[in-house]
């Protein structure tokens, strides 16, 4: 597994307007600083799926209206502009709307763009019905921090009869890895700090699953799909949900963690637009999750490990995730870990 750092802003150069804020204003406001949208406008399969989606199908946009749910600094917004929509709302609850607002002034587009700040619940729209909803809502394991639930409440309430929703389709899958290596380094660290027993920390270490990348090589099973996402039909009730998997051996190895993953696709668009931000495929900010198992697992070339995936947002806080992942293999009884995402 490849070793990465968590994306840390530097509060050492602010951009114009942040220059009072405080180390609690960036936590109740984490993306009002541009660290994180830098890191996001750099995700090539990021920004360039959506760039693709949207200014290949130009006559899906031509004189249409359009809804750019949580814009960040606008960059969904001029593309869909730039494709020929005849008015854009983006909306954001974050300060950097504030900057957006300046991007769109410097890029011309302050006729056909109108930015709006606050929380789309509350917020009261110029226009009362849209086309195409486009949103860059994806969280780490899909669904952490993830404002799907604003996006399926923006479409409930704004989007046009058969409209569009920008992307409209998402999957989840599960595979299993041989991660011994990294395990040592991030878990099993704990047994022995400087010749003292830390393992009280290390269930803790356990039950919080880890974004990185993996190696493909890595990977020991096929992959098995745990959740698929209409987002023109999905409702907010599906985002709590229970999986089955089975995951087929391919070839005979150690299994030290499960991996998941997620793609997107833009169905609704004449060329589509699909990535993935899985392990085969090149790099995104999302990498995969990692959730790593108490015990090792023992698998033989064609062989399953079956078992069930729970994910619900946590009662406490929605953005939070409660996920238990339960598994077994034909010698193994079965076991169940408890994770929480955040």
């Amino acid at each position: 597994m490849a070793t990465s750092r968590p994306t840390t802003a530097s509060h050492t150069h602010p951009v114009d307007g942040f220059h009072d804020m405080t180390s609690k204003d960036y936590y109740a406001d984490s993306y009002a600083h541009f660290g994180i949208h830098e890191e996001m406008l750099k995700d090539s399969v990021r920004t360039g799926s959506y760039r693709s989606a949207i200014v290949n199908n130009a006559h899906l946009f031509k004189g249409k209206t359009v809804l750019d749910v949580g814009c960040g600094t606008g960059i969904l917004s001029m593309f869909a502009a730039k494709a020929g929509a005849s008015h854009v709302v983006g909306i954001d609850m974050s300060n950097i709307i504030d900057q957006a607002q300046k991007i769109i002034e410097a890029n011309n587009f302050k006729d056909t763009i109108t930015l709006v700040k606050g929380k789309l619940e509350e917020a009261d729209l110029p226009i009362k019905q849209f086309d195409i909803i486009i949103s860059e809502w994806m969280g780490y394991f899909l669904l952490y921090e993830s404002m799907l639930d604003t996006v399926l409440l923006a479409r409930d309430k704004y989007l046009k009869p058969n409209g569009h929703i920008f992307p409209d389709s998402a999957a989840m899958y599960i595979a299993a890895i041989e991660d011994q290596d990294y395990k040592e380094e991030k878990i099993n660290f704990w047994d022995n700090v400087y010749g003292f027993d830390f393992s009280c920390i290390k269930d803790i270490a356990l039950r919080e699953p880890l974004v990185d990348t993996v190696d493909l090589k890595s990977v020991v099973t096929d992959p098995c799909m745990i959740k698929h996402i209409d987002l023109t039909t999905a409702r907010k009730e599906d985002l709590s949900f229970e999986a089955p998997f089975t995951l087929t051996a391919t070839r005979n190895d150690y299994v030290h963690a499960f991996l998941a993953w997620f793609d997107i696709s833009f169905e609704c668009t004449h060329k589509k637009v699909k990535f993935s931000t899985g392990p085969h495929a090149q790099y995104t900010h999302w990498k995969q999750t990692v959730f790593y198992t108490p015990s090792t697992i023992t698998v033989s070339e064609g062989e399953s490990i079956t078992g069930r995936l729970t994910c619900a947002p946590n009662e406490r806080n929605n953005r939070d995730l409660d996920i238990s992942i339960s598994y077994k293999t034909p010698r193994d009884h079965e076991a169940t870990m408890q994770y929480k995402m955040y």
